[in-house]
């Protein structure tokens, strides 16, 4: 199941059991600030009230892939780790699920976005569990789940922090807050080493140039705001779009600009005896009501491989080949490459290789359910406003590098931060290299990960009446805003709009597409339809949200269009 939130729910839901085909269903959910609870719950609601074309009722959703955003806050130091303004930080329910009191419904993969518990999230830089049945899938990477090889990429893309290192860690300054989610040029490295195929591919931000696949009419009726980066070719992130014409997976789900958006991109085969390979692209809006942020896909998948999470022997291979590359500096530098200054430059995964990890694993790929909990869970009956924050050594991951025998980076970490002081080292230098111009540049000359148009559907982290001490400062004892548990996914799943086909103004058309193969097609196998079976794509589409009605707008001041007009604003798009 997807779901598309900022919390960019990439759902998907694969259910091999019941289909009418045995083909699993695949789940997509939108954006949105709710946990992907909410998302379960209005499936629920709605296989009481929708039916599938082909009149199967839908089955059980078994597999949730969420595309950021997800927010698991375990305390209230969690919640000094978001970047975000103080008044959106809330407790809301992970909590619940952390401490055992409540168990995800179904298995649930999720990516790291732009708005995250980051504290929590980088004790665990190559995936793992951050409750039971809740699996991040970590910096980078790749895992399968009955045969369906599902592999991502969390953060956004900003310019100036892509060729550093992982250098962050707690407690964070206002700088190190938010260039901990960006993407680095090591984690898209290792993923370009990847040669066997791919499933679904999840990433937060979008890749760049994907509008031009899809209905761009539409996009821009619904977010006008986005015309200046389309027609510049800036939106969206350069990374992700060099991924995804590397590894040319079957499915890419996104998130982070609340709004449903399909595009089919043809690739084109490299020589005239293999067959040109095609990539269906999906966001979904943010996970609030009356918002198109679910969508329920069907996949194949193998019959015979195990219905639990396994790991993926191809991306643990390169872990291992790339382990002489971490780097926990926030020095610029760049991967190796055939250009005669490197020894080597392909790490991809030999047989050899692969069977030695094989070997290191016991030939048993299945994900151990080995979460356990590593900080104070919230009480609400005891709210303590205090907690320390700690840069913690994750047991899973330590687990995992010992197994594997690569290095744990919070370990590496830890030790360069006794030796000399490195985390925040560099929050100077963030700030000088931040417009991109000077000598050393990334091989990326433009920044989105702040629009430079304002979208009126997104947070910014430096709202009116926010100064910039108190956007968030994690390294401060500053007492934490209202942390009271929120119950807006319960009070809101009622008033959900449920599961959606894909709408008819989303489908791709040749008049409108650059690249897309004439009369390509932006639907994602299967559709859902209303019980009175009036299929959606007949009725005007609902309005997602005010900023169809420019004349009620909210106003945004002055000093933020000013901070918007910056290509490398620091303050990314909430998504």
């Amino acid at each position: 199941m997807l779901a598309g939130a900022e919390r960019a729910v990439c759902a998907s839901s694969q259910s091999g059991l019941g289909a009418a085909d045995g083909a699993p269903r695949f789940g997509q959910a939108g954006c949105g600030w709710l946990w992907p609870a909410a998302a379960m719950a209005s499936w629920t609601r709605s296989t009481r009230r929708w039916r599938w074309r082909s009149g199967v009722a839908p089955g059980p959703i078994d597999l949730l892939l969420c595309c950021g955003d997800f927010q698991a806050v375990r305390n209230e130091a969690d919640l000094r780790c978001m970047a975000v303004p103080p008044k959106y930080r809330h407790m809301q329910t992970f909590y619940r699920y952390y401490s055992g009191e409540k168990k995800a419904p179904v298995l649930t993969i999720f990516i790291g976005g732009n708005h995250e518990a980051s504290n929590h999230l980088q004790e665990l830089p190559y995936g793992g569990w951050v409750a039971p049945n809740i699996y991040y899938l970590g910096l980078a990477g790749v895992v399968k789940y009955r045969g369906v090889r599902i592999g991502g990429i969390s953060g956004i893309f900003k310019s100036h922090d892509y060729r550093k290192g992982h250098f962050e860690c707690p407690p964070y300054n206002p700088s190190t807050i938010r260039s901990i989610y960006h993407v680095r040029n090591i984690e898209v490295y290792k993923l370009k080493q990847l040669k066997q195929p791919v499933d679904i591919f999840l990433s937060h931000d979008w890749p760049r140039s994907i509008y031009h696949y899809g209905n761009k009419k539409q996009l821009l009726k619904t977010k006008s705001f986005f015309r200046q980066e389309v027609e510049n070719n800036t939106l969206g992130s350069p990374a992700a779009s060099e991924l995804l014409e590397h590894l040319k997976p079957a499915y890419w789900f996104s998130a982070h600009l609340h709004v449903k958006f399909a595009a089919l991109m043809q690739h084109q085969a490299k020589d005239k005896e293999q067959t040109a390979k095609s990539t269906k692209f999906l966001a979904l809006d943010k996970c609030l009501p009356h918002r198109d942020f679910l969508q329920v896909l069907e996949i194949e998948h193998d019959r015979s491989a195990p219905d639990y999470l396994e790991y993926d022997v191809e991306w643990l291979t390169i872990l291992r080949a790339t382990d002489d590359l971490i780097n926990v500096t926030g020095s610029l530098w760049n991967m190796p490459e055939n250009n005669g200054l490197h020894t080597r430059w392909d790490y991809s995964a030999t047989e050899e290789a692969m069977k030695e990890v094989l070997e290191k694993l016991n030939y048993d790929l299945k994900v151990p359910c080995n979460f356990s909990i590593t900080a104070a869970c919230y009480d609400p009956s005891k709210p303590h406003m205090q907690v320390q924050l700690v840069h913690r050594i994750n047991p899973q991951t330590t687990e995992f590098c010992a197994q594997l025998g690569i290095t744990d980076i919070n370990v590496r970490l830890q030790k360069a931060k006794e030796e000399h002081h490195l985390c925040g080292e560099y929050e100077e230098q963030d700030d000088v290299e931040s417009d991109d111009s000077g000598e050393d540049r990334s091989e990326y000359n433009t920044d989105t990960s702040a629009l430079s148009s304002i979208n009126p559907d997104e947070i910014m982290l430096d709202e009116e009446d926010e100064d910039e001490d108190s956007i968030v400062n994690a390294d401060s004892n500053v007492t934490t805003p209202p942390v009271e548990p929120s119950d807006q996914a319960s009070d809101l799943s009622a008033s959900f709009s449920d599961v959606r086909i894909l709408p008819g103004s989303m489908v791709v058309s040749s008049d409108d597409t650059l690249g897309s193969p004439a009369g390509g097609e932006g639907k994602l196998d299967r559709a859902v339809e209303s019980e009175d079976s009036k299929d959606l794509t007949e009725e005007p589409l609902k309005r997602l949200s005010d900023e169809h009605e420019p004349a009620q707008r909210k106003k945004i001041k002055r000093r933020n269009q000013a901070i918007y007009s910056a290509a490398d604003d620091d303050d990314e798009a909430a998504t």
